[in-house]
Order: C-alpha cells, then structure tokens, then sequence
C-alpha cells in the first residue's frame, strides 16, 4: 500500500519531465502485480535481496536524466517538490545538490523533528557529522555529481545515506530549499532503520572510510575525528553494558588510534 502511494505522489508532481523507475529488492508481497495498473508509466525491475543502496545505483544506471532524485517506498513528494527543486537549479548554476525541509508522520501522527534535525544551506559539512540531516527522498542532483562522489556504498546495510553526504559534503555547497516537500513517514515494522541495531557502528565505518582518504581540509579531518571518537565511546559503552565487551574494546581502540593521530598532527 505504501509504495502505491509513493508512486502516486511522483505521478501527481507538476514538474511532468520525469522518468519514474521502481526497483523491487526482492519483496515477497506480489508487489510487481500491484504496481501492474502503473504500467507503462513507470520501469519496473526487481533484484533478489542486494540491499537499500544496490537498489538506488541499479536505478541510477538505468536512468536517462540530468537529474537524479530517490524516493523511499514508505515517503511521499508533495506536488510541488521537483518543480520547486528545478526551478531552484535552473536559477543557481552552481548548485550541483539540493534538499528540502520534510514533514515527519509517526505511526500515522504529525510529530516536530527535534532541535538536532534543523537543515542547513551550504558548506554544510559540520552539520552532517552527528546525524544525517539530509532524507534521501528530499535531496535532488546533477547525476555527474553522483557518479563522481562514488555512488551508495553497498557494503553498508544503513547509514548509507550518512555516508555518501559527507563525501559529497566535503567537497560541494549543499542548498537548502527551504519548504516542506516530502512527507515522512516512520514508525512502521517493516521500516529498514527499526530492523539494524546499533546504526551507531555503520556511521563509524563511514567516517573510517572518511578518514583514511583524501577528500577533508585539515580542519574537516579535525571534526571528523572527533565525532568518530565521540560515537565510538557511546557505541563501546553500550557493548559494554550488554556483556560485549570484547566488540568494545575493539570499538575504543580505533576511537584512541585515530585521537592519537590527530595529536600528533598537531
């Protein structure tokens, strides 16, 4: 039912040059028949379980636009959302990148993000370190921009998204449109980020992977580790409560390897 409705959204945006492709990541809820009264509307193409960000690159490669935008099957676009996004592109050759602020539904009740969830415009780097504060489903972007930054990791089973703006961040002005264009909505079962416990882990490899190259100024490398030494020590501490102490020891040698590092850089 979700997914019907996400797709819906798309076919009802003003902005009406668009290419709509579906990735199935091997549902088992006759989804392909569902989606049936779509057709020929959209590209339907299905994989046998590769995961979130093996999804999103299949229907990347597939697509034929400038522009690239994601839609997660449990969000929806409110009407306006690509043409709001194209028009601010057009009118700021510059921007490579933009996202929109997001209204959040929880278990079918409209919540406030809290404090740590505000969105910013720009360099935006800084912000990105502590939580992902861009949604996938709300970001639009010149296709080069993808395949430079690298794509979705797909060694990752969350945070991939934590993961690919701060390589993109790093480097490039992220614009903020500053309206509500998407809807999210949260708290089901079967929403991908209730199924993974300790996400705190996967942003810690995002940030090793961050670390050991070459993409920060000094100062960026700086912040990065800092938050990396600041999740190791929450994450370690949360092992270590639940009898894994040997994780957290593993988990606080690397926050301590990568502080001494950064001292003796100076």
């Amino acid at each position: 039912a979700m997914v019907k409705e996400a797709i819906g959204s798309v076919l009802d945006q003003s902005y009406a040059d668009r290419e709509l492709i579906v990735v199935d990541d091997g549902s088992t809820d006759e989804t392909e028949a569902a989606l049936a009264a779509f057709f020929p509307q959209l590209t339907y193409v299905r994989q046998e379980h590769q995961g979130v960000s093996a999804a999103r690159n299949r229907g990347a490669a597939m697509a034929r636009g400038e522009y690239l935008s994601f839609l997660d099957s449990d969000d929806l676009w409110l009407a306006n959302k690509l043409k709001r996004q194209m028009r601010f592109m057009t009118s700021h050759p510059e921007a490579r990148i933009c996202y929109t602020d997001e209204i959040w539904i929880r278990r079918g009740v409209r919540v406030n993000p809290m404090k740590k969830h505000r969105k910013y415009s720009g360099m935006i780097f800084p912000h990105c370190l502590p939580l992902c504060i861009i949604s996938p489903s709300s970001a639009l972007f010149d296709r080069r921009l993808f395949e430079e930054a690298g794509r979705f990791d797909e060694t990752l089973a969350v945070c991939e998204d934590y993961d690919l703006w701060l390589r993109i961040a790093a480097r490039h002005p992220v614009y903020l449109v500053d309206e509500p264009l998407i809807v999210k909505r949260g708290g089901h079962d079967d929403q991908l980020s209730r199924s993974r416990t300790g996400q705190d882990r996967y942003r810690i490899a995002a940030l090793e992977k961050l670390l050991q190259g070459d993409l920060l100024s000094p100062d960026q490398r700086t912040l990065a580790v800092h938050e990396l030494v600041r999740k190791c020590s929450i994450y370690a501490n949360g092992c270590m409560k639940r009898g894994r102490h040997e994780e957290g020891e593993r988990i606080l040698a690397i926050a301590a390897g990568y502080a001494a590092t950064e001292t003796a850089r100076g």
